[in-house]
């Protein structure tokens, strides 16, 4: 353990809190961070106003980003084993409003794909669920499921506070003038918030994983005993590296759904916005439609996030891909009715539900493959699922060009998301390490066989 000092020092006085105040942290830069990277949704119909191109050469700039975003996951992953997060996060918000500022310059498809392409999306890629889901479950084990919902449900806040404000923005000033906004929160906000006070787990500051002083302290040793979340001792204790974890099938398995799960969830959002236009609603009502998915998306990812934590990671990826076919089925019912309380109802189901598959994409694979390899592991699992989610938008906006209409893009979501649901129990994250709640009904049940 490293010795303490200065700043580390001072936060290690607080340990149960420290590991909130990342959490808190990470609630604030994935608020602003996430939502500049799909602000992008507001800014493609005042792109397309202007310039003129077509849906899917203007997309590609997000699909172009997001493919490498997927690129650098594993290169991310590898760079945290000798990098503090702190740093790479600051470099990120740096490049990211760099690539803002200069998209106000675009005249060209490649300006926007260099610039809110690569820099925004692809090197904002560390401010997102895939950067921090790295290292936040290194604070947590027994509410790892809690702490990831609390944390990433500052996307939601974000979303409520910032997008009607960079529509208006757009609205009555322009794109560019948002990009300029965008970028300025990045660096008066995020860049000093994580250089200064941002770790990468409770060993640099002298603490232990939920804030104890020694390992387990809040259980007694009968206590773990009892609970032991272990269910393939095998698997658990294999000191997992890339070369091993590529071998299982839970790995494939895994890579499979987090694919499937991130194409239906950016398909939808970043072509909702011009849909909901297109069928009758004004800018602002599309606006704060996507705002509001934000809203249900903060109660639901910490309630679903705790909620993982006592039923299992399965059963809450099957709800929240449950919540994307709903809010899609919704989409295109919309189409000839488009009423204001299916719209309620579609960002409800969407924000509510369908963002629950945040918390477990940050969780499960730590389930599945903790050890020294880890970061390496997840930035692949994550390149993986990257390029689904670099793929929907970019597909959804091709199938909309060659038949003028969503209907062929909304299905394929719903095969998408059927899919996702199958490949999560085909990983089975549960026959390897069981959450605490599952590992509590278990000890429950054995200690009430033992004394009949």
């Amino acid at each position: 353990m490293r010795p303490q000092s200065g700043l580390n020092a001072l936060l290690a006085r607080t340990p149960f809190f420290y590991g909130w105040a990342v959490v808190a942290i990470i609630f604030i830069t994935m608020g602003i961070g996430v939502n500049v990277r799909t602000a992008y949704s507001l800014l493609f119909p005042a792109i397309l106003n202007e310039f003129g191109w077509d849906r899917a050469t203007t997309a590609a700039a997000f699909s172009i980003g997001f493919v490498v975003g997927a690129l650098l996951a594993p290169v991310i992953g590898k760079l945290l084993e000798f990098i503090a997060p702190r740093f790479m996060i600051s470099a990120s918000a740096i490049l990211v409003s760099l690539g803002l500022v200069l998209s106000t310059f675009a005249t060209e498809p490649w300006h926007l794909y260099l610039t809110l392409g690569i820099l925004v999306v692809g090197s904002g890629i560390v401010m997102t669920y895939v950067g921090h889901s790295m290292f936040l479950p290194n604070w947590f084990q027994r509410r790892r499921g809690l702490a990831v919902g609390i944390a990433f449900s500052g996307v939601g806040i974000g979303a409520i506070i910032l997008m009607p404000i960079i529509q208006e923005t757009i609205s009555a000033n322009g794109w560019r003038e948002a990009c300029w906004l965008m970028a300025g929160l990045l660096m008066i906000i995020v860049l000093p918030l994580n250089f200064f006070l941002q770790r990468k787990q409770p060993s640099d500051i002298g603490l232990h994983p939920d804030g104890d002083s020694a390992p387990g302290e809040a259980q007694t040793a009968a206590q773990q005993a009892a609970a032991d979340p272990v269910v393939d001792h095998g698997w658990v204790n294999t000191d997992w590296t890339l070369p091993k974890a590529v071998k299982t099938g839970c790995f494939w398995w895994l890579a499979l759904a987090c694919a499937s799960g991130l194409y239906v969830w950016y398909a939808v959002q970043i072509h909702q916005t011009k849909y909901l236009i297109e069928i009758g609603f004004s800018d602002i009502a599309a606006a704060s439609a996507l705002g509001l998915v934000g809203l249900a998306g903060v109660i639901g990812q910490i309630y679903l996030g705790n909620l993982s934590d006592k039923v299992g990671r399965e059963w809450v990826w099957t709800l929240s891909m449950a919540g994307f076919i709903l809010s899609c089925i919704l989409l295109l019912v919309m189409e000839n009715v488009p009423s204001a309380v299916m719209m309620y109802a579609m960002v409800i189901l969407q924000g509510g539900l369908g963002y629950g598959v945040a918390t477990v994409f940050g969780a499960m694979p730590a389930d599945l493959f903790q050890g020294r390899g880890y970061g390496l592991i997840f930035g692949v699992v994550s390149t993986l699922a990257l390029f689904g989610g670099a793929i929907g938008p970019w597909l959804t906006g091709f199938f909309y060009d060659q038949a003028g209409n969503y209907h062929l893009a909304f299905y394929v979501i719903l095969g998408m998301s059927v899919l996702s649901i199958l490949s999560v129990w085909l990983a089975a994250p549960r026959k390897k390490r069981l959450v605490a709640g599952q590992a509590r009904k278990r000890a429950m049940m054995l200690m009430a066989a033992e004394n009949r």
